[in-house]
């Protein structure tokens, strides 16, 4: 089976807003449904579960319920940093998939953009290779400061990879994986990959976009508003 975590247990402090930035609505429709929908619709995606905010569950259920969202297998809660959340919601799933070869796709529930090639290209990765990482490349120049004021070197950007979600994990790899940090001390990683990073593990590439957008800012809110506008005039020609 291919299932898709969603995280949503972030509460979007820099967003300036009253709800949490997933459940903020974007033309009638709060931000966490469109990344469902996304899932949703996919027919390589089999089932949905979301780590969700303490006390956003029912809301979250009953949106799922509003937008057809059938495919949402369980909400579970978040921990005290995103590795507790994805750990949270990996055990839970792995209550109920935990065949070889049962696969994960772990995402930011504020991606709503997420295309449908992405979710492809990281099902097939994973299945290749053993996992795969969303990534675009990288196009600014890098520089290097000591004290975030003044800089006098740079990084090459010809071998740096912007990472994305989702990233993707046959489920029995990833929660041993989980379990090995543990036991190693490592308890706040901000990501998979560099959870799996400071594992000494290997990662494996897959395509991303600059329209798999992270909505972390009034401004990312706008952009998303004018992405999705332009969506519209694209299938009206």
């Amino acid at each position: 089976m291919n299932i898709a975590l969603i995280i949503a247990g972030g509460v979007g402090a820099r967003m300036n807003q009253d709800i949490p930035k997933q459940f903020i609505n974007v033309y009638d429709k709060p931000v966490i449904v469109y990344t469902m929908e996304a899932f949703q619709s996919h027919p390589n995606i089999d089932a949905i579960e979301v780590v969700c905010l303490d006390g956003w569950h029912d809301i979250l259920k009953a949106y799922a319920k509003q937008f057809g969202i059938t495919k949402l297998e369980n909400v579970v809660s978040g921990g005290k940093n995103g590795q507790d959340s994805i750990r949270n919601g990996l055990y839970d799933i792995e209550s109920r998939h935990n065949g070889d070869d049962d696969i994960v796709l772990i995402h930011d529930a504020i991606r709503p953009m997420l295309s449908a090639d992405i979710i492809s290209d990281n099902i097939r990765v994973c299945r290749e290779k053993g996992n795969a990482i969303t990534v675009i490349p990288c196009t600014a120049a890098m520089l290097k400061t000591m004290d975030g004021e003044s800089s006098t070197s740079q990084v090459p950007r010809d071998n740096l990879k912007i990472t994305q979600t989702p990233q993707t994990f046959f489920v029995n790899d990833i929660v041993e994986a989980h379990k090995e940090a543990l036991a190693k001390g490592i308890t706040n990683s901000v990501a998979s990959c560099t959870m799996y990073i400071e594992l000494g593990r290997e990662l494996f590439l897959s395509i991303g976009s600059e329209k798999n957008l992270k909505l972390t800012t009034a401004e990312d809110i706008e952009i998303f508003k004018a992405l999705l506008n332009a969506k519209k005039d694209y299938w009206m020609h």
